[in-house]
């Protein structure tokens, strides 16, 4: 890059708000969470310190600390779980058959009504489709006539793959852990399909695919390849870039033997992620934090009977898979682009430029974690809406084509009308 690209470059990204500042080490940490229990704590989605990722996606730099536990804070009331149907109309069962795979895709689900567009949800690793169940309830407030579909991916969630020759349960057998992401992309395209089938939709609506983390990957990887259509208008990527995330997957082993591998309860499940400031939100955490822990038949610790739904660590040889490319197929796919970060330094040089010569929306919250959608929901509905309504082919309003003026015209000449400036006609005052 030049140095007058990097002069523009530094301007522009100057104009930005501030990054978030540097995560307390562990003592600061303890002195301000007994601090907050002493004046009753709060917490709510509008934290400006750096959180930990449950996909390894967040800032890189070494001197963040990216993986170190959060601020603490009271999350002792209120770790009760929430009912997705607080935010979801339904919920589908979709099913498949695929090699000798029998595979049920699950889904939530509020369907769009008249022409409003249906905003397609992808969550990240190790997360569930109602990850973006508060973002979902945000949206539909905005714009009260658009639907939103939220996928659990394969192994997560409430999706299941059973092999068809056995008919066990994926956690019972020796299914293979495919999270490929051509794997990922696919089952997205099969979703949206088969939902349109599901709810009798003559023609898909008009779709805004919106990906957080990995599920970023998924969304511009399905975009690039372009088998949903023109129906895509656009597609968002939340807090991952190619570069950051590629040098944060050095840190996820770390992170992953860190974090607790059991709970004693749903709650304590809960009242982890709120206290680790993993989500930020405690509303958000109580519907998602439910669909990504289950409770073991026959615990190996009887005490601690809650494990993770998904097992990360098993997914370590795709992981490079997943970011490879990201950045060239983002700016590359058709239709309106939007990256919604975290931090202005997660911008690798590709991007920048990329910015700079005006091919996609850049926002940035730094007052949210990597789960951006679950710390800000508001703020991220907003932002979703507007880029939805800058990219509405239907609020376009075209100019008239060049024979239906002439035609215009000639009606007009032959009924004594007169020509005004810029080839419109009008027709005498009687």
């Amino acid at each position: 890059m030049s140095d007058l690209q990097k002069s523009f470059a530094k301007s522009r990204l100057a104009r930005l708000p501030p990054e978030p500042p540097p995560i307390f080490d562990e003592a600061q940490e303890d002195a301000l969470a007994g601090h907050q229990r002493h004046d009753g704590g709060h917490d709510d989605d509008s934290s400006s310190a750096s959180s930990a990722s449950s996909t390894g996606t967040v800032v890189p730099s070494p001197s963040k600390h990216l993986f170190a536990r959060g601020r603490g804070s009271s999350s002792k009331q209120g770790a009760a779980s929430l009912n997705w149907a607080d935010y979801f109309s339904q919920e589908l069962s979709l099913e498949e058959d695929v090699d000798d795979l029998h595979i049920v895709h699950h889904v939530y689900l509020t369907p769009p009504s008249k022409s409003a567009p249906l905003f397609i949800t992808h969550h990240g690793a190790g997360s569930s489709g109602l990850s973006f169940a508060v973002c979902a309830e945000e949206i539909r407030k905005i714009l009260p006539d658009a639907g939103v579909l939220s996928l659990d991916a394969r192994w997560h969630g409430s999706t299941t793959v059973t092999r068809n020759s056995e008919g066990q349960d994926s956690a019972s057998s020796d299914v293979e852990v495919d999270l490929r992401l051509e794997t990922l992309s696919r089952d997205l395209v099969f979703i949206v399909r088969e939902t349109q089938k599901r709810m009798g939709w003559e023609t898909l609506p008009d779709l805004v695919l919106v990906g957080h983390s990995l599920g970023g990957a998924v969304v511009v990887d399905a975009a690039k390849k372009g088998e949903l259509g023109t129906k895509v208008l656009a597609y968002a990527v939340l807090d991952v870039v190619e570069g950051s995330a590629m040098d944060a997957l050095q840190s996820m082993e770390k992170y992953l033997m860190t974090r607790p591998t059991r709970f004693p309860s749903l709650s304590s499940g809960i009242e982890w992620h709120i206290r680790s400031r993993t989500i930020r939100n405690s509303t958000s955490a109580r519907v998602s934090v439910p669909s990504l822990l289950l409770e073991e038949e026959d615990p190996s610790d009887a005490s601690r009977p809650w494990v993770w739904r998904t097992n990360l660590a098993a997914t370590k040889p795709l992981w490079e898979n997943w970011f490879v490319g990201l950045s060239k197929k983002f700016l590359e796919a058709k239709g309106g682009k939007l990256l919604l970060l975290a931090g202005t330094d997660r911008l690798d040089k590709e991007l920048m430029i990329g910015q700079m010569q005006g091919k996609y929306q850049l926002q940035v919250l730094p007052d949210a974690g990597h789960f951006i959608q679950e710390d800000q929901p508001v703020k991220t509905a907003q932002i979703l809406v507007d880029f939805y309504k800058r990219n509405d082919r239907s609020a376009l309003v075209l100019p008239p084509k060049v024979g239906d003026m002439l035609a215009s015209a000639a009606m007009s000449k032959g009924a004594g009308g007169t020509a005004a400036p810029g080839g419109v006609f009008k027709r005498p005052f009687p």
